[in-house]
Formats: C-alpha cells, sequence, structure tokens
C-alpha cells in the first residue's frame, strides 16, 4: 500500500508538470505568434518556468505523499527526465548532450527540493 501512494503522488507530480508546461507552452506560442519577440529572446524565461514546473510538480508529490519528499520529488523529477529521454531518443533518434545532462541533473535536485518544501508545509511526518 505504502508503495501505491507513492507510486501515484509522483504521477500526480509528472502530470503536473506537463499540464503547467502545456500551459506555459500555449502562452508563449501566443506571446511569440502575436509579438514582435523571437525564440531566442526568451530563452531564459522559459528555462525558468521550466524549474518553476519540476519545483511545482515535485511539491505537489510532496504534498500527496506526506513523507520522504526527497524521495518524492527526486521520483518525480527522474521520471520527468526518462520520458523526455525516451521522447528525445525514440523521437529524434539522439541522446542528451553534456549540457542537457546537466540541465536535468538540476531539474531533479529543483523537484527534490519542491518535494521536501511539499511534505514539510502538507503537515507530514518529518
Amino acid at each position: 500500500m505504502e508503495t501505491k501512494k507513492m507510486g501515484s503522488a509522483i504521477l500526480f507530480g509528472v502530470g503536473a508538470i506537463f499540464i503547467f508546461a502545456i500551459v506555459i507552452s500555449f502562452i508563449f506560442s501566443l506571446i511569440l505568434r502575436f509579438s514582435s519577440l523571437t525564440e531566442s529572446s526568451l530563452t531564459y524565461v522559459m528555462m525558468a518556468m521550466t524549474f518553476i514546473s519540476l519545483f511545482i510538480g515535485g511539491f505537489i508529490s510532496g504534498g500527496k505523499g506526506k513523507k520522504q519528499g526527497w524521495m518524492l520529488g527526486g521520483g518525480t523529477g527522474i521520471l520527468y527526465t526518462a520520458i523526455i529521454l525516451l521522447f528525445q531518443y525514440l523521437g529524434h533518434d539522439s541522446s542528451f548532450s553534456a549540457k542537457e545532462w546537466i540541465y536535468h541533473g538540476c531539474f531533479i535536485a529543483t523537484s527534490m527540493m519542491g518535494g521536501i518544501l511539499g511534505v514539510n508545509l502538507s503537515g507530514g511526518n518529518k
């Protein structure tokens, strides 16, 4: 039962990450379409939004699991990274570059921090 609860918490977190990413992508596509901004001018803003979405996903998984937030957040970040890696490898026939591995390592760490905070703010066991 405990493993099932942790697994569902991680899936909720990853689902939240992708929902947030879809909403933000839609907003950025509208901004790019109806303004004179270019993709290169929004690179850092999009990277910040990615970190925020992973933090929120970790926060949700930690809040849902109510304990072991570092593991729930880390699991959320690892599952997100695995999905992106599989999509890139199977869909585009390329693996991560060294720069992308560093980004995803930071994504996992950010998601872990969100999981820790999610457990502590949800009143879970410490």
